[in-house]
């Protein structure tokens, strides 16, 4: 599977330690994550992981390009509700795209442990099936 990992700056503390306590799981998939996430993920753990540019600055678009092309299969994205963001319409965007293809997407830590469980007992499978991957 593709899982993308994004995490507002507020959120990025967080998103590291869920990749801590997920990394076997998520070893076992190619990561794509934004710019300083992706970064800070490398730094801190042990997993691959692809960065793009960072949110502001286009990385939540190039996300949603590959959503857009079905090359994306999980959306990890640790949002701060309670902060003001600039690139909020890029946010808004990359959350409609995830709603029009079906793409599982979790915006906090709870959502995410339990996509990440579903994950590791095959209750994403679907998105393996021939017709959801070009």
């Amino acid at each position: 599977m593709k899982i993308a990992l994004i995490a507002h700056d507020r959120k990025k503390d967080d998103l590291i330690q869920f990749a801590i306590a997920y990394e076997s799981i998520l070893s076992q998939h190619t990561l794509y994550a934004t710019g300083t996430t992706g970064q800070r993920v490398i730094d801190e753990t042990d997993l691959l992981v692809i960065r793009f540019q960072s949110g502001p600055l286009g990385g939540d678009q190039q996300i949603g390009a590959m959503i857009a092309q079905n090359e994306m299969d999980m959306i990890i994205f640790f949002r701060d509700p309670l902060t003001a963001q600039p690139h909020e319409p890029d946010v808004t965007a990359l959350i409609r795209l995830c709603d029009v293809y079906s793409i599982p997407l979790a915006t906090n830590m709870g959502t995410a442990e339990v996509l990440l469980k579903g994950l590791q007992h095959g209750f994403i499978d679907w998105r393996l099936l021939g017709e959801r991957r070009g």
